[in-house]
């Protein structure tokens, strides 16, 4: 993903205190998303994870998308369990053993923190610091995935893809020569 400020200000926390509601913040000379946006994109993640399993059986649909080939084919596929298994698999893959064990307590299992301390011989802050930084590391990871990302939803489930980022800079020079010749036509007419 093309981390940029209007990517990430509709997802950052008004009262943070890191970024002060602007979802980037200076690290080492260059900007950077703030984590208050990784964990928006967890938790986005997260609920949609809740709304599929909360489905269960009764998802019978079948998508039908483009392939993603030159020769232009489609591919059948059941886009709510594919996502179950994505958010799972990349999950255990993004997290080392310690913190995939907290992850797979806590929000795959659904125990509270008083059960997730007891169980795994921690203090309530340190737990609370370890979810963070569980959300953290999985809300990059599920946007910055390649080739297909788990985030934003909407490109998921959706079946669009994403084309090159666009990025303001300076246009190129043969399109700024057509726009100057066209603009005294449009005036004129």
């Amino acid at each position: 993903m093309f981390w940029e400020r209007s990517n990430v200000i509709g997802l950052a926390r008004a009262t943070c205190t890191s970024c002060h509601g602007y979802g980037m913040r200076p690290v080492h000379q260059r900007m950077e998303p703030c984590a208050c946006v990784f964990r928006a994109i967890f938790r986005a993640c997260f609920n949609r994870f809740r709304e599929c399993v909360a489905f269960g059986t009764q998802s019978g649909s079948v998508a039908l998308d483009d392939g993603g080939r030159q020769e232009g084919g489609r591919v059948y596929g059941r886009k709510i369990e594919e996502y179950v298994a994505d958010f799972s698999l990349v999950s255990r893959r993004a997290l080392d053993g310690s913190e995939y064990r907290l992850f797979r307590f806590h929000y795959l299992l659904g125990a509270n923190s008083r059960l997730c301390c007891r169980r795994f011989k921690l203090r309530q802050s340190s737990f609370y610091s370890a979810v963070y930084r569980i959300e953290k590391r999985l809300g990059r990871f599920f946007a910055e995935l390649e080739p297909y990302p788990l985030y934003p939803l909407d490109e998921y489930f959706g079946g669009c893809t994403r084309s090159s980022p666009v990025r303001s800079s300076t246009p190129d020079p043969a399109s700024v020569d057509a726009l100057r010749a066209a603009v005294p036509l449009l005036l004129s007419a």
